[in-house]
């Protein structure tokens, strides 16, 4: 384990599970067109002692778009019913290796938490490499403190009282972007904007997968499809730093210019975030609404990319 490299390997959290300030979540998070449950997925298999942290539960409530930052007292509410404290070693892992993982490694960074990696390789890794799972039942006290998290967020959101909030945050703006902050960076082309989606999508030649929105890009952006942040042998694994740095290169970006990682709703731009904190790129922001909601305004004010040459 080191700080300044994003990811742990299954050995390391073997090693070390069970100790007292190391904190495990399960962040499995799968697109609608899958038909997965990733809930009832940890109930049947997570790694031993893992909570389950629920994205789609975790969220801002004021909004309809999918699976927004919260606020950091609902943040820290959701937390603190965890059992997680500041002064923990958090790794969060998932069920696909790399795909939704790296959004909460995002969330407690932005929130202000260091101690955080993700598992590389994921639970196909820890599988991989002969390491038990465990089950849940709906009772256990792992079941309880996630569907207590769940209920914290809605309680905040409510204006209702919450239990004591043991988790501090502090919010890190550098790290988090807003729609306002990316249109004036379309205009003042200051940071890369990367897209983290398939080129497809990014060319606005496949579909995207919610309903009722166009495929295409925000103008300036760059395609590096998350996949290629990762080795091809399956399990997938983060590439080494200098493989890392080619992809990026390959790609047009200059590491020496500051970076913003986008994608269709959040999800996989964090992907690209990690990527780039391996190679010490560490304050690199997200644009948290990303595609969805980019392409949700009205065109004249946020111009998109739709089809091949057109702006």
């Amino acid at each position: 384990m080191a700080q300044d490299d994003p990811v742990v390997s299954a050995q390391w959290l073997h090693e070390h599970l069970g100790m007292p300030d190391v904190k495990v979540l399960d962040a499995s998070w799968y697109m609608p067109v899958e038909n997965r449950d990733p809930w009832k997925e940890y109930q049947v298999a997570h790694i031993p002692g893992a909570l389950f942290f629920d994205l789609d539960g975790i969220v801002d409530r004021t909004t309809d778009l999918p699976h927004m930052l919260p606020s950091e007292e609902a943040f820290a509410a959701a937390i603190s019913e965890l059992d997680i404290k500041n002064q923990d070693k958090v790794i969060v892992y998932d069920g696909k290796g790399f795909f939704s993982a790296p959004r909460v490694w995002w969330m407690f960074r932005v929130f202000g938490h260091k101690k955080v990696w993700v598992l590389d390789g994921g639970l196909p890794q820890w599988q991989a490499s002969g390491f038990n799972v465990e089950k849940a039942s709906p009772d256990d006290d792992a079941v309880l403190k996630s569907i207590a998290a769940n209920r914290a967020v809605k309680r905040v959101y409510n204006g209702e009282q919450t239990n004591t909030i043991s988790f501090q945050t502090e919010f890190q703006p550098n790290l988090f972007w807003a729609l306002e902050k990316v249109a004036q960076n379309v205009t003042a082309k200051t940071y890369q904007q990367i897209d983290a989606r398939a080129k497809g999508r990014f060319d606005g030649v496949a579909p995207e997968p919610r309903e009722g929105v166009r495929s295409g890009h925000i103008p300036g952006s760059v395609c590096v499809p998350f996949p290629e942040m990762f080795d091809g042998a399956p399990p997938s694994l983060l590439l080494p730093a200098d493989e890392l740095r080619r992809k990026f290169q390959h790609a047009g970006i200059s590491l020496d210019r500051p970076i913003v990682v986008t994608c269709g709703s959040g999800v996989t731009a964090c992907i690209l975030a990690l990527g780039l904190y391996r190679i010490g790129k560490r304050d690199v922001p997200v644009y948290d609404g990303s595609w969805t909601e980019w392409e949700g305004q009205s065109d004249s004010d946020y111009p998109k990319v739709t089809a091949p040459g057109t702006a």
